[in-house]
């Protein structure tokens, strides 16, 4: 290397080094830190939401999405409709876009807030649970395939077992 190369190189190290004491990574502080549901966490929830269906023998499928309301896993119990498929993926989206239980949309149309049909992305029906830690939602299940307050056991079921899953 040549020494204008050599203090080149020294020049460009001395820089970042300075720009960075300087707060040049403060960008990186703005940004949120943000959790995440895993494909393993993910399986063990709906693990969990399985076995209290198979305790009541029950046939459904079970729905899980990330944040968003984008598909990250599905189960799909022997012998459950098919029309049960679409069915818990929306209660499941219904449940992260809303952060909130289906059944607060299900319980106002029930109360005769007709509005609530008119929600872009909202399905009505009792059964659509949001998955959070600490507070802030990861995701969302969403159980489709019996009655509706059965098909909110099963999802709560799931989320019920996530602190375990997680060891708090």
């Amino acid at each position: 290397m040549t020494r204008t190369c050599w203090r080149a190189a020294a020049w460009c190290g001395t820089f970042v080094v300075v720009w960075c004491l300087l707060g040049g990574t403060t960008a990186w502080g703005q940004l949120a830190d943000r959790k995440a549901l895993t494909l393993a966490v993910v399986k063990q929830i709906a693990a969990a939401a399985n076995a209290e269906a198979e305790k009541n023998n029950w046939t459904v499928v079970i729905a899980i999405v990330d944040e968003g309301g984008h598909l990250v896993y599905l189960e799909r119990r022997d012998e459950t409709q098919i029309g049960s498929i679409e069915v818990a993926i929306e209660k499941a989206k219904t449940a992260a876009r809303f952060k909130r239980p289906t059944k607060a949309l299900d319980d106002a149309l029930t109360g005769g807030r007709m509005a609530i049909l008119a929600l872009p992305g909202a399905l009505p029906l009792e059964g659509g649970l949001p998955i959070a830690v600490d507070g802030k939602v990861l995701g969302a299940i969403g159980v489709s395939g019996v009655t509706g307050q059965q098909d909110a056991q099963i999802a709560q079921a799931g989320v019920d077992a996530l602190p375990k899953i997680l060891g708090k």
